[in-house]
């Protein structure tokens, strides 16, 4: 099945409907996929159609954006990669206390060895990597806008942000006539739904593309910990969550497809929450071969329902206590059978 693209929030940047994580590209860390095996992991996300690629400054030291610059150099132009600034490399901890941070000193810095990295002259998406709590909104998103006006960056999103600030952010982009958050980036998965709180809500109220990490909740929804040989490995999932991957293996093994598989799947079609594109990662080849299956299929209702099951997600005050039946009927009378079609 040939991969879709689709308009990347509110922008005019078309982006395949997977995108490819690097964070396994390079071995610093001490785990992770050398430059041959990144390079079957890029070509397999490539061969299947995928143009959207998605790093950071400190992936691995920086190696993962040196393998990124010397994966897309020979089709810079046909790739759109995504990079974020924010935190600082491990050998700078104990130094030059500007060097991580959300602040412009910072991110005009880290632009630039992004760039070197990358061997190119521009990144096609900046992301703020993680709120700070410390630099202003507004000195964000004015020096976003002079990266956007120098042609460094193309577009800016926001990672790991609470959704008033990205809401604010963007308030603040309208009324300066400046480059808006067109992106962020969260953790999200059938057992991980903390961001249908607030932050999809609000992605979809302002148009922002979520683009999705942690889809396997690092193997717990594949059943890799049942399997595992130490009780400490075991104890690294919750038992919820291990109980929820096992639902997943029992549906795998009822529809003849991959938990894994299941798992993009089911945050691929969350698509009346926001705009969502799931983020694939691998160490190894295989895993991004058996991903990339998740293209072949879509999961029914029915089996979207059996897995929704497996969890009791509450989405908390206030959307719990307005969705209410009781409160629902005082508002609207009984004239709305569901508010899901509409904004929130």
């Amino acid at each position: 099945v040939a991969m879709k693209y689709r308009l990347l929030g509110r922008s005019g940047l078309r982006v395949s409907e997977l995108a490819l994580g690097t964070m396994t590209f390079g071995e610093d860390w001490g785990w992770g996929a050398p430059l041959e095996e990144s390079r079957r992991i890029f070509d397999a996300f490539t061969n299947a159609g995928g143009n959207f690629i998605d790093t950071a400054c400190n992936y691995t030291e920086g190696t993962s954006e040196k393998y990124v610059g010397k994966l897309i150099a020979s089709d810079r132009d046909y790739f759109v990669v995504a990079t974020k600034y924010t935190l600082r490399p491990n050998q700078f901890q104990n130094m030059d206390p500007n060097r991580g941070g959300n602040a412009r000193k910072n991110m005009i810095r880290e632009v630039e060895a992004s760039l070197q990295r990358l061997g190119s002259d521009y990144i096609d998406l900046l992301y703020l990597h993680m709120w700070d709590y410390t630099t202003p909104v507004e000195e964000i998103m004015r020096a976003a806008d002079d990266l956007v006006r120098a042609g460094k960056i193309l577009y800016f999103g926001m990672s790991d942000t609470p959704a008033y600030i990205m809401a604010r952010a963007n308030m603040y982009a309208r009324c300066m006539g400046l480059s808006p958050v067109v992106a962020t980036q969260v953790p999200y998965n059938l057992a991980r739904r903390d961001p249908e709180r607030e932050i999809m809500p609000m992605a979809r109220e302002e148009d922002i593309a979520v683009t999705c990490w942690g889809l396997v909740m690092g193997g717990v929804l594949t059943g890799k910990y049942r399997s595992a040989d130490t009780q400490t490995r075991y104890e690294k999932a919750s038992k919820e969550s291990m109980d929820i991957g096992d639902g997943v293996v029992s549906l795998a093994e009822e529809i003849g497809h991959s938990p894994a598989q299941i798992a993009v799947n089911w945050v691929r079609q969350q698509q009346s929450k926001a705009q969502v594109i799931p983020i694939l990662g691998a160490r190894t080849h295989a895993q991004m071969e058996e991903n990339l299956g998740a293209l072949d299929f879509e999961l029914t209702s029915d089996q979207l329902e059996k897995i929704d099951s497996l969890i009791d997600f509450d989405p908390g005050f206030p959307r719990s206590f307005l969705h209410s039946d009781n409160v629902r009927n005082l508002v609207h009378g009984k004239t709305y059978d569901s508010l899901e079609n509409h904004r929130f």
